[in-house]
């Protein structure tokens, strides 16, 4: 019995030493050739501060480092050399996963890229944020991370094009500190004013919290010092990708959404967006003699969309309509008044599916969408009883985007579309009404969160009695975080009818965009 337990034991003892042998036969220690390595793949592939991610995107060491990574063994690893391979770690990760969705303008583009997307870390399955935050400096508490740590943007201290290794890292934290600190585009300085990174506003705990503290911080490693009675601002952080190829080896990349009037692109795949679009159009009627009555239309159009991939969402589009005529003297805004009967009206009257594509993988700011809403409600054309709120019949919209920069502070964004009203109505001896506006946007950027356009458009309606409609206008847009968005626009509008009897029309908008 004795002999036959024996046996079990050193059976269970052989099995579990295999399992282990196993399960750890992938694991890699982490020595001077991972620190090799990494070396040599960053001087290969960065250049001035700038990854040449097209290049990088097919050079076969890039995986096979991130494997490493996944599978490192860091159980006999001293405090240095897990620093310095968290370091590493942290920015080739940024680059894979920035290669994963290459051609890409900005990593705010993609949703959770740094705080929901997974990387595997010596076995360990984690996220950007949290490799910075809890491996580093909650371990380590060294806020010089913050400038060695790149996060694939132009407002990051640049990458370097060198391995950081255990050896070395104390003379690399401080070098890459001191030369953030020197730099006049990080640290900007003028009449005893200075202007900081963000950085130092998101993380001030691991500065010192308070002024003094940061400004002490700061000259500890800054050449030129900074007194403590200057006033300190935080300018805006530059999200463009550090990309060789977008750059051209200039911080001045313009293709971020701060700088384009609209954001043309399909949304990333995980990510969330949702507008709602606010427009007051109203127009006053008669004769050329005498202009005698008003007749004001409010809508409001709430639209989302859900990225099944970075090139393909899908969402929803409805539509609330509020319509009133008034004689005049009133106001557009009599609208909001109380409704009489005969002369208002108001409610939900369409909704439906939408898409939108970017059919070019090439094309980043190019990207067709398309939606196809229902009517809800009866009789919204309007009786002798009560006026027209909208179609009776559903209406097909597709929309072709496209927008680029010019230089560093202007854009131009253009919009073609087709436009099927009203399907299947037999109302006026028709079966639809089509149209196809074309939109020009010529944009300015004073700063990267305000954005003023001029928008000019032009729309015929391609039935047996030809109409048209044009307008010009002026707008602005200013983005009080990178996924939050507010848009004011004002046009003057006219159209055949109104050219033909001295009419004037106008409209007001309000837009609210937010990413999630």
């Amino acid at each position: 019995m004795n002999i036959i337990t024996s046996i079990v034991r050193i059976t269970i003892l052989s099995a579990i030493i295999i399992s282990s042998s196993f399960i750890f036969s992938n694991a890699q220690t982490i020595d001077n050739r991972f620190f090799n390595e990494v070396d040599d793949l960053l001087k290969a592939r960065v250049s001035n501060g700038l990854v040449d991610y097209d290049a990088i995107k097919t050079d076969k060491r890039l995986p096979a480092l991130i494997q490493k990574i996944s599978e490192a063994d860091i159980s006999s690893a001293d405090s240095k050399t897990l620093q310095a391979f968290y370091i590493n770690a942290y920015n080739l990760n940024v680059i894979n996963k920035v290669v994963s969705i290459y051609p890409v303008s900005s990593l705010q583009e993609k949703s959770g890229f740094f705080s929901k997307d997974k990387i595997k870390v010596a076995g360990e399955s984690t996220t950007l944020n949290k490799l910075e935050k809890e491996k580093l400096l909650e371990s380590f508490g060294d806020a010089r991370y913050h400038f060695v740590l790149v996060c694939g943007a132009l407002g990051c201290p640049p990458i370097t094009n060198f391995a950081y290794t255990p050896e070395n890292l104390e003379a690399q934290l401080a070098q890459q500190t001191r030369l953030a600190f020197d730099d006049s585009n990080f640290i900007r300085t003028s009449d005893g004013n200075v202007e900081l990174s963000q950085i130092f506003q998101w993380y001030p705990k691991d500065f010192g919290t308070t002024k003094e503290n940061i400004i002490n911080f700061i000259n500890e490693y800054r050449t030129e010092k900074i007194p403590n009675s200057a006033k300190i601002k935080y300018y805006n952080y530059d999200w463009s990708l550090n990309d060789t190829a977008d750059t051209g080896g200039s911080s001045n990349n313009t293709s971020t959404n701060s700088s384009r009037y609209i954001v043309s692109s399909t949304i990333a795949k995980g990510a969330f967006e949702f507008k709602i679009f606010n427009n007051l159009y109203s127009q006053k009627t008669g004769d050329r003699d005498a202009l005698r009555d008003r007749s004001s239309f409010f809508t409001t159009s709430l639209s989302a969309f859900y990225g099944l991939s970075n090139r393909l969402n899908v969402g929803l589009n409805t539509r609330f309509r509020k319509v009133r005529n008034n004689a005049l003297p009133s106001t557009p805004f009599s609208v909001f008044g109380s409704d009489e009967a005969g002369s208002s009206r108001s409610g939900l009257t369409a909704i439906g599916p939408q898409i939108r594509y970017a059919p070019v993988p090439k094309w980043e700011n190019f990207s067709i969408q398309s939606s196809f809403v229902f009517p809800v409600g009866t009789d919204l054309t309007g009786s002798a009883t009560q006026p027209f709120i909208d179609w009776n019949g559903p209406t097909s919209t597709t929309q072709f985007f496209n927008d680029f920069s010019i230089g560093s502070k202007f854009s131009i964004f253009t919009e073609v579309d087709l436009i099927i009203e009203d399907i299947g109505s037999a109302s006026e001896g028709r079966l639809n009404r089509i149209s196809t506006p074309a939109t020009l946007i010529f944009s300015y950027v004073p700063t990267n969160e305000l954005t003023i356009y001029t928008i000019s458009g032009y729309s015929p309606f391609w039935q047996s009695d030809f109409d048209y409609f044009t307008q010009l206008g002026l707008g602005a847009k200013y983005q009080f975080t990178p996924n939050f968005e507010v848009e004011l626009l004002y046009t003057d509008f006219s159209n055949k009818f109104l050219n033909e009897t001295g009419g004037q029309a106008q409209t007001i908008n309000l837009g609210i965009r937010y990413n999630l």
